[in-house]
């Protein structure tokens, strides 16, 4: 009886199975031609499991144009549909990877490691042991990135353990590398030897293996890198030398350029290191040469900035001059392109919902003529009607405070100023090195600031940083006609506790460009970051002219600056559910004004 029971659940699971595969395959679909179709037909079409195909293509398109929101949308339809026809774990595997890559490209560490997770329980079931261990290979490194190290070798052990079973293979000899990059990444987090050397030890066993198999040109490179990178931090630069020569002859130079960029960057570093400076130089202009072949604006940027750093090394500060200075324009204008992308994004995020909006309200009329005749139905129609447009302009109002945040940048006419101090500056003193500093410090600035229109959050450190770097410019630009100090109560973990970004430079502003300008005495700015129970108080305060009673609301300066915070601590407020709140008053002493910003404690994590 029981092996009766038995047989018909095991035909009824069967039978339930391949219902769902049924499903979810799209007919003619194949991976071969997936990317040749016309998304918007398989979308139209009534078999759900089309419609699945048709937003994997749109998905894909939008990923690699890194139009992250839009893409979240699609991929978000197609795993609703997953969920309701009851598909496999393979059909979602897909899915699952592309939000990773999404979350990895947000800097959203903790949809990364959600996602990796249900990856490698997919990989578990199907006993995919190399494709398992590269997920945890992957989870190891997000737990790096989060400064959660001792999670981070845990998983990277078990990675190991698994890895010391597979049959030797340029795979396995691939993985050994990364469990390699690995370990040396927390050497770079604690400086401990014994992980340096596990760094080694794992790349050399994966050196052993490439030697074991048939000869694999890509496996033979990942190895050679991190033996690189263990030999340069030892010094042992005749050693790196080696592996980088052995890389070097395996690249086709016709085509390799992401393998001789990394070489020839290897290689710039150790002669820079090892104070070969011409030769650094030399393999420096190679690498350019590359990056430029690459098309990769951030690549050639940071190859710039290496050639600075060789040039004043070498004591020719005209040549460090000019190459920040290529770099700053390459930086500025990284940030002009993303700024655009982030605009067209959000244009056609609107447009989209503003379409969905429409035939949804179409609908809804249908169905309220369709019934006009049920009184009472209608009045509930009414209700649930009005109640969406009231949840309509709620969103609509966060996004357009989103929007008039993206527009308030910092004051233009701080960067004008600052420009023709550093033109003066470079006439009067005559110091490249001097200059070359200031324009890094000013660069730095200006990257931060457009990047503050995609990070949401930064460091207590982080903003310390920033602000200290914005103040020494104002300081050369006024003439130090103000000093300022930036300090944090002992007990506060800097590094660990975030704020919305760029919520203090505006009222800080405020202070040099007008609370400043009419006094005959050195100006003072304090800032402080106090940690409280469940509380982050920021204080900041200025001996300045303060606020004139008659002007205190209709001075644009400072209206500015409390929109501004008005509208962070308002998103803030929605997304978290908190209680965050702000003040502007003269200060006690009698002069000057007081801000005082009272934040919830948030830490990394929490986000």
């Amino acid at each position: 009886m029981f092996k009766k029971i038995f047989l018909l659940f095991f035909i009824f699971s069967s039978c339930v199975a391949a219902v769902a595969q049924k499903n979810c395959a799209c007919p003619g679909v194949t991976d071969a031609n997936r990317n040749t179709l016309n998304a918007q037909e398989l979308i139209n079409a009534n078999d759900p499991a089309c419609k699945i195909q048709g937003y994997r293509i749109i998905a894909r398109g939008l990923l690699i144009r890194r139009e992250l929101d839009s893409a979240e949308i699609f991929i978000n339809k197609a795993l609703g549909i997953l969920a309701a026809n009851k598909c496999m774990d393979d059909d979602y595997l897909i899915f699952y990877q592309m939000l990773d890559n999404l979350y990895a490209n947000r800097s959203d560490f903790k949809g990364a490691i959600e996602m990796e997770l249900k990856i490698v329980s997919i990989f578990e079931k199907k006993k995919d042991t190399l494709n398992y261990c590269r997920g945890l290979l992957n989870i190891s490194n997000i737990f790096n990135e989060v400064k959660q190290a001792d999670k981070g070798i845990d998983y990277c052990r078990k990675a190991i353990a698994l890895i010391q079973r597979l049959q030797p293979s340029a795979e396995k000899a691939v993985l050994l590398a990364r469990a390699a990059q690995r370990y040396f990444a927390y050497f770079n987090q604690y400086s401990s030897a014994a992980y340096l050397d596990s760094a080694e030890y794992y790349a050399a066993a994966g050196l052993n293996i490439t030697k074991q198999v048939p000869f694999e040109k890509e496996a033979t490179i990942t190895v050679n890198n991190r033996l690189i990178t263990v030999a340069v931090i030892k010094q042992q630069y005749d050693k790196a030398l080696k592996y980088i020569d052995e890389n070097l002859s395996l690249c086709d130079r016709s085509k390799d350029y992401p393998e001789l960029s990394v070489t020839f960057k290897n290689k710039t570093e150790v002669f820079f290191y090892s104070k070969q400076y011409a030769a650094a130089m030399q393999y420096a202009d190679s690498l350019l040469v590359y990056n430029k072949l690459l098309k990769s604006p951030t690549a050639t940027a940071e190859t710039w900035q290496l050639i600075a750093k060789i040039a004043e090394a070498s004591g020719n500060n005209t040549k460090a001059l000019e190459a920040y200075k290529q770099e700053r324009i390459i930086t500025d204008s990284i940030g002009t392109a993303q700024r655009t992308a982030a605009v067209t994004e959000l244009e056609k995020k609107y447009n989209q919902a503003k379409n969905e909006k429409t035939i949804k309200e179409l609908a809804q009329q249908k169905q309220i003529y369709g019934l006009v005749a049920v009184a009472g139905l209608l009045v509930l129609v009414a209700i649930g009607f009005w109640v969406r447009q009231l949840s309509l302009k709620h969103k609509q109002h966060i996004l357009e405070t989103e929007q008039r945040l993206n527009r308030a940048r910092m004051n233009p006419h701080f960067f004008f100023n600052a420009l023709a101090t550093l033109h003066s500056f470079a006439v009067r003193e005559k110091n490249p090195e001097a200059i070359a500093s200031n324009l890094s410090k000013f660069s730095h600035i200006m990257r931060e600031t457009l990047e503050s229109t995609y990070k949401e959050y930064v460091t207590v450190e982080q903003e310390m940083d920033f602000l200290q770097e914005y103040l020494d410019v104002q300081q050369h630009h006024s003439s130090k006609k103000f000093e300022y100090e930036i300090t944090a109560n002992k007990n506060m973990e800097a590094d660990e506790i975030i704020i919305p970004s760029m919520i203090i430079q505006p009222f800080v502003e405020n202070s040099i460009e007008h609370g400043f300008a009419d006094i005959d005495y050195t100006g003072e700015i304090k800032i402080v970051f106090i940690k409280k129970d469940k509380e982050m108080e920021i204080e900041i305060t200025d001996n300045g002219s303060g606020l004139i009673a008659e002007r205190k609301d209709t001075n644009e300066h400072i209206s500015r600056a409390r929109q501004i915070i008005k509208d962070r601590i308002y998103l803030l407020n929605i997304k978290l559910k908190t209680k965050a709140s702000f003040s502007i008053n003269n200060a006690a002493a009698g002069k000057g004004v007081q801000v005082k910003i009272h934040l919830p404690l948030l830490y990394i994590n929490d986000i």
